[in-house]
């Protein structure tokens, strides 16, 4: 066949097949968006589940045979409130759970469940002192081994962190937090907020008998939809490109699949309750209690000059909301003779599961965690 008229009819074909894939991802976008939708697909078991907490125990990989030893310690994955446990299971090819089983890790997850109005009074001492321990006490049962490694993202990292100085739990092995913001005053789109807020916040203090807390906090409960808007909002250029990028692949599946995906957890984020909105606010913004390492909760003080367990932090190079400064202040408040900071390409989410995650932030905990998950402690 003449050469011309072959790579003219190869032409062709590829054109008619991505005509013919626009077409139908087009169609699936539109009308049946759910069947684009890849996440939460490694097979786990609920190990335990009462009112808004679960507990998921992921099982062995079977179709990959993991090339490192099973390590002994579980990995406690821990999401923050806002953003659905989904992200850490968020694409096949771009999962931490299947990750971190692919090396040998026995991993659970908890889910903090999605809050609605009735749940508006549960603040930072119901999950870190309630459901946190109620939970951890569950995985060891079920693992039968007493230590545990933490992974927390964002509020997750910070739920660790408070839980371990709260209750100088000598079972936890190591702990990971990313994007953790310690000190709410360094920089970021939070920072930013929080000291705008600070001087108005302190003049109504000395002033007036007005508290955050003597609001019914069912009247603060931010909807997941405005969450979802603010998200957004710290990247908007970065929002709208990413729809020009679906248009001009429309003809890839597998993109459009990841594209549809991300969007629904974006699209997709959990209300606020109350309680933790005035916790927030006053503890952690206006008082900024973590940057000096402690917090009351309840009528008992977590303290992070208890913490003395491994410990490894990271920060997002280019994260518009928590800035590595406020994450890097932990390191100054632990006990820990082990520790190690990171700052890692990407933005709040990209750090965490963005396209660089995997390199840059999966595989240094994952070779940070095994020697230290053997057995005994090194």
């Amino acid at each position: 066949m003449n050469p011309l008229l072959k790579r003219a009819l190869d032409l062709s074909l590829a054109l008619n097949e991505r005509g013919v894939g626009l077409a139908n991802n087009a169609f699936d976008r539109m009308f049946r968006p759910g069947e684009l939708v890849v996440s939460n697909r490694c097979a786990f078991d609920v190990i335990y589940q009462q009112d808004l907490l679960s507990v998921r125990h992921y099982r062995p990989l079977t179709e990959v045979q993991a090339a490192a030893p099973a390590r002994r310690v579980p990995l406690v994955m821990i999401p923050p409130l806002a953003a659905s446990s989904v992200i850490f299971d968020l694409l096949p090819q771009r999962s931490l759970v299947r990750f971190m089983l692919a090396q040998g890790f026995d991993v659970y997850l908890i889910d903090w469940g999605e809050p609605e109005k009735d749940h508006s009074h549960l603040g930072i001492e119901d999950y870190v002192n309630r459901m946190l321990p109620t939970a951890l006490e569950q995985i060891r049962q079920r693992s039968g081994c007493p230590d545990v490694s933490l992974m927390g993202w964002c509020m997750g990292g910070l739920f660790a962190l408070i839980y371990a100085g709260l209750s100088g739990d000598p079972k936890i092995r190591n702990l990971v937090t990313v994007a953790s913001p310690v000190d709410s005053r360094e920089g970021g789109v939070a920072g930013g907020l929080m000291g705008m807020l600070n001087g108005p916040a302190r003049l109504v203090r000395k002033y007036t008998n007005f508290r955050v807390h003597d609001i019914d906090p069912q009247y603060l409960l931010v909807p997941g939809w405005f969450n979802a808007l603010a998200f957004k909002l710290t990247n908007p250029v970065g929002s709208l490109m990413s729809y020009w990028d679906l248009l001009t692949r429309l003809w890839d599946r597998e993109f459009v699949e990841a594209h549809t995906t991300t969007s629904q957890f974006l699209n997709n984020m959990l209300n606020y309750p109350g309680g933790i909105v005035q916790d927030v606010f006053v503890k952690l913004g206006v008082d900024n209690d973590l940057s000096r390492g402690e917090i009351r909760i309840g009528d008992q003080q977590s303290s992070f000059d208890r913490i003395e367990c491994s410990l490894l932090v990271f920060a997002g190079q280019d994260d518009a909301i928590v800035r590595p400064a406020a994450a890097h202040r932990v390191m100054d408040l632990v006990r820990s003779a082990d520790k190690e900071f990171v700052v890692a390409p990407g933005g709040h989410m990209g750090v965490f599961a963005g396209s660089g995650a995997p390199a840059h932030v999966w595989e240094v905990a994952a070779q940070w965690l095994a020697p230290r998950s053997q057995e005994k402690a090194i």
